[in-house]
């Protein structure tokens, strides 16, 4: 029952940080690196003082092989947050980011020699027609809605490519961040919280690379109209609140994940993803109004049907719907 909890709180966690962010987006396109410069800084200085001891913790794991984590870790979120500048819709981009099962699978063979049941490689193939529908149907709209002469069309194509090419390398980096860290644990034990800390910590430097951008947004958000705060009565530009409740339902998100995962099984925790991943879905197509037409549904159903069998959840449920159906027949 505490993990259900915990899964609803991370999912209402989740969808409020999408709402925030999207009103950002919506707003300034390409403002991904102040969100998350953001969100890193405050979580570094939670874990700080709470989970380092104000540095007086040694940690658990070598610290060189958190330097090596976190390069990975950093250069997946500044590889995603730049797709979304090269033409890349929202939803396409949840759609393609659902796609790390078939790159985790596909590294684990590679890399662990990992074999597989058949049901899985069918999940894979799945999951890979799903956002092989969805980016052939999105190349059409970029190609054909345009609107401009064919040169510029052509030049509009290639940045959508680039946007794809960056996707695909963010999904490989993340899967090889996750089997990295995989063998970590198996050596070193578990110690997710510290993890945590030293995944936002150690990247702080590297966002001196994005000082102009970060400072750019940060003068553009400063230059939005003012808001005033419920309750509290204070007053300041909307923009500014609206990261300030990204941050807050961000951090809010990670330490619900790391509960559920704490009390939870592994295919709970899958299953609070994929939720996620496809809520966050509906909300982009909502808000920003994408076109959305039924191919991409069809590919949508497929990923997240390749999901889910991948999860093999139909295994899980069939116990509880069983004890389900005999409640009625024993009072």
């Amino acid at each position: 029952l505490l993990g259900s909890f915990h899964a609803v709180f991370v999912l209402c966690s989740i969808a409020f940080m999408f709402v925030f962010f999207l009103h950002a987006c919506r707003e300034f396109p390409g403002c991904g690196n102040i969100v998350t410069f953001s969100q890193f800084l405050f979580i570094a200085v939670e874990g700080f003082i709470f989970e380092a001891n104000f540095g007086r913790k040694k940690p658990a794991i070598p610290i060189r092989y958190y330097f090596i984590m976190v390069a990975m870790f950093f250069t997946v979120s500044v590889v995603n947050n730049y797709a979304l500048n090269l033409n890349i819709a929202m939803p396409l981009h949840m759609i393609f980011r659902s796609g790390s099962l078939i790159a985790s699978m596909a590294l684990g063979i590679i890399i662990l020699k990992k074999r597989y049941s058949v049901s899985k490689y069918t999940s894979i193939a799945l999951v890979s027609l799903g956002i092989f529908t969805c980016t052939f149907m999105s190349a059409k709209q970029v190609a054909s809605d345009s609107g401009l002469n064919e040169e510029d069309g052509l030049q509009v194509f290639l940045w959508w490519l680039l946007g794809i090419a960056a996707l695909t390398f963010a999904l490989l980096m993340s899967a090889r961040m996750g089997i990295f860290q995989e063998t970590l644990y198996k050596q070193f034990g578990k110690h997710s919280k510290e993890a945590l800390f030293y995944n936002h910590a150690l990247p702080l430097p590297g966002f001196l690379l994005l000082a102009p951008n970060i400072y750019h947004h940060a003068v553009l958000f400063s230059q939005s109209e003012l808001f005033q705060v419920p309750v509290i009565g204070l007053t300041l530009p909307i923009m500014w609140f609206y990261l300030l409740m990204n941050v807050i339902t961000q951090y809010v998100c990670i330490r619900g994940v790391f509960i559920l995962t704490t009390e939870c099984t592994s295919l709970t925790v899958t299953l609070v993803v994929t939720l996620r991943k496809f809520v966050s879905l509906i909300f982009s197509i909502l808000y920003f109004r994408n076109p959305f037409t039924a191919w991409h549904w069809l590919g949508t159903a497929f990923v997240f049907v390749g999901t889910l069998m991948y999860t093999e959840v139909w295994n899980s449920l069939g116990p509880f719907l069983a004890r389900w159906r005999k409640r009625p027949k024993e009072e």
